[in-house]
């Protein structure tokens, strides 16, 4: 309710105000046609004198009768000045106004004119004087250096005289400085013309410019404003842009609701403003009246009507606070509290009791439900024995999994190596015999070649054997031992060093003496290579590749870490979340997907930790970390055989 009487009394407000400004609009419209009407008046008073024969019989007299006639013309229509200009002497009158210039055209002109001082000094010293108006300082106007306003705003009307033998202009005209005449008239039209006319204490003002050259606003009790100014944003919208002004402004010392007319003269130019306005400070006490009685009467009805709207409250809220602290008991776990009798018969009384009702049905379900509690533990330690034999099976099938990842990374390594190098490496070997035996004693010529070619086959079947080692771990050692891993990083950088010396790849070793692990030793050579195959992929061709291995104690627990390392474009912060997870590939059509997934479950089946991040120059870091075993049996468990017995020398035909 407070809201919508707000809302209600803005909108009054709003729509009190536009009242008000189409009230000062209508206003402006009556004062801009009674200055029309001076103009018009004006101009049809001079043309009836330049048309009349009495005129055309005074041009023909002598000029003292011309001067006495037009000077009884000038005060009987209330002219300031009245004059004839001759045909003879229009082309070089010192003042070709534009009016002067149309009726010497034939045509009848009456506009509004500024005539500087020394255009009235030559009409008449009296019309100089009565134009000079003393400036006053306003507060709110434009600053200017001028002291006194000089000019003279003037209803400047020409008629053309056709007389046969007399032909020429008529001129004549009213100064409007102090013209208060003009000005109360129009005060008068505008505020006095209707029975609301005294209460809207009406005013009216011309202005030469921005200053008040005629006005009947007061700067004292007797003592009208001639000679303020206007303020600065009403002559910047009025005289600058040339727009019309409608709204409130303060004139001298009070505000009011105000109207104010751009004035062109017979140029084009702005030269002036027309303003009425009425005091809004009576229209501001009335709505300020209005306000306070809408409060008054509002807070009126709230003062009757809130007791009753009490009364009636309370047989409405008591039952529910009763059922309120009732589900509050409940919630607590007392199932056993009811509302009972709430002393209310109506719709409310019968919601208690149905409360009632429901909170039997519920305590009697609670029992049945912990009835079932004993049956359902019972189901689900039968539910969880079946788990724990699905969750067998399912590591027997992630095993299997991880061989198939590892024979698939191995199997462009062995492919060719197994059946292709033995037997080539087996000829190379009985055929270098073959030349010893021959030469039998000779050979200290080719001596270094001889035993070059034996080191190079000796590499060969080491490089073999360690790929059999690595495809059949279980037949070169026991499944879980004690591993130091340097060697076992270095056996498998001979497993890749066919991809690795492809490309421009430099290795760096940062091995420090650590403890050895307990591990698959097979199962950590397939997280090695994997990780090492992955850094060659990602540099593409040319990089560094790091490998650091130094002790680290994780949670109080000693262990060993290593550090693989590579310089190439790193991995995105969208991917690096899912490098582990299975299926995750960066390389469609070219991987399973399963490589790291496996390395990370080998790693923590060892009870250790494999993590990954971006470097802070380029390129990535995988670390693994294993715990340390207990005692130190580097000598006897963690390293694997290095080279199989030399093969036989075979032979082959042809």
């Amino acid at each position: 309710m407070p809201l919508l009487l707000v809302l209600a009394m803005t909108r009054w407000n709003a729509d009190y105000d536009d009242m008000l400004i189409a009230n000062v609009d209508s206003d402006l419209r009556i004062a801009e046609q009674y200055l029309g009407r001076i103009l018009t008046s004006t101009g049809t008073d001079i043309r009836s004198i330049a048309e009349s024969s009495l005129f055309g019989d005074v041009l023909r007299a002598p000029s003292r009768e011309r001067q006495r006639f037009l000077n009884q013309r000038r005060i009987a229509l209330q002219l300031d000045f009245l004059y004839f200009l001759p045909r003879d002497v229009l082309p070089t009158a010192p003042s070709k106004w534009p009016v002067i210039t149309a009726a010497a055209a034939g045509t009848l002109s009456s506009q509004i004119d500024i005539f500087t001082a020394q255009d009235l000094a030559a009409l008449s010293p009296e019309l100089q004087q009565r134009a000079r108006i003393p400036l006053i300082e306003t507060e709110a106007a434009v600053p200017t250096t001028r002291t006194v306003e000089d000019r003279g705003m003037v209803v400047h009307s020409a008629a053309p005289v056709t007389v046969l033998g007399q032909e020429g202009v008529l001129v004549g005209g009213i100064l409007l400085n102090r013209n208060l005449d003009f000005i109360d008239t129009i005060n008068a039209l505008v505020y006095l013309s209707d029975s609301a006319g005294k209460s809207r204490q009406g005013t009216a003002t011309l202005f030469l410019d921005d200053t008040r050259i005629s006005t009947n606003v007061r700067l004292f009790e007797e003592v009208r404003a001639l000679g303020t100014r206007v303020s600065a944003s009403v002559r910047d919208r009025v005289l600058t842009q040339g727009q019309t002004w409608l709204d409130r402004a303060f004139v001298v010392n009070d505000w009011y609701i105000s109207g104010y007319l751009p004035l062109t003269d017979s140029f084009g130019k702005r030269v002036g403003m027309l303003y009425v306005g009425f005091l809004e400070a009576p229209y501001q006490a009335a709505k300020r009246a209005a306000y306070w009685t809408i409060v008054a009467v509002f807070i009126g009805v709230i003062a009757i009507s809130a007791p009753l709207f009490l009364w009636l409250a309370k047989g409405i809220f008591s039952p529910l606070e009763q059922m309120t602290r009732t589900m509050k008991r409940v919630e607590r776990g007392d199932l056993a509290a009811r509302n009972g009798a709430v002393g209310s018969r109506d719709e409310i009384g019968q919601v208690a009791a149905h409360l009632d009702t429901l909170l039997n049905q519920v305590q009697d379900r609670d029992q049945a439900l912990r009835d079932w509690a004993d049956e359902l533990n019972t189901r689900v330690d039968k539910r969880t024995a079946e788990l724990r034999t699905a969750n067998s099976k399912l590591e027997d099938t992630f095993r299997q999994l991880a061989m198939s990842e590892k024979l698939a990374s191995i199997g462009e390594i062995t492919a060719g190596v197994a059946h292709e190098i033995n037997n080539p490496v087996a000829v190379i070997q009985g055929n270098v015999d073959v030349i010893r035996m021959t030469l039998a004693g000779h050979t200290g010529e080719i001596e270094t070649e001889l035993n070059l070619i034996d080191n190079q086959v000796l590499r060969i079947d080491a490089i073999v054997g360690k790929l059999l080692q690595f495809a059949r771990p279980t037949e070169f050692g026991t499944f879980e031992e004690n591993v130091d891993i340097a060697p076992l990083v270095e056996d498998c950088l001979v497993l890749v060093d066919h991809v690795l010396s492809k490309q421009s790849i430099t290795i760096h070793r940062a091995f420090e003496h650590s403890p050895p692990v307990a591990i698959n030793p097979g199962e950590l050579q397939q997280v090695v290579i994997n990780l090492v195959m992955n850094a060659a992929q990602a540099m593409d061709g040319a990089g560094d590749l790091s490998l650091r291995l130094a002790p680290m104690t994780r949670d109080d627990q000693p262990g060993t870490l290593l550090s693989v390392c590579d310089t190439g474009p790193g991995i995105t912060d969208q991917d690096i979340t899912a490098v582990f997870n299975p299926f995750f590939t960066t390389k469609p059509g070219e991987g399973t997907g399963l490589g790291l997934s496996i390395s990370q479950t080998l790693i923590q089946r060892a009870g250790g930790l494999i993590s990954v991040r971006n470097r802070a120059q380029t390129g990535a870091e995988f670390s693994i970390w294993l715990p340390a075993t207990e005692g130190d049996h580097l000598a006897s468990n963690s390293t694997l055989p290095h080279r199989r017995p030399k093969p036989a020398i075979q032979t082959s035909s042809g």
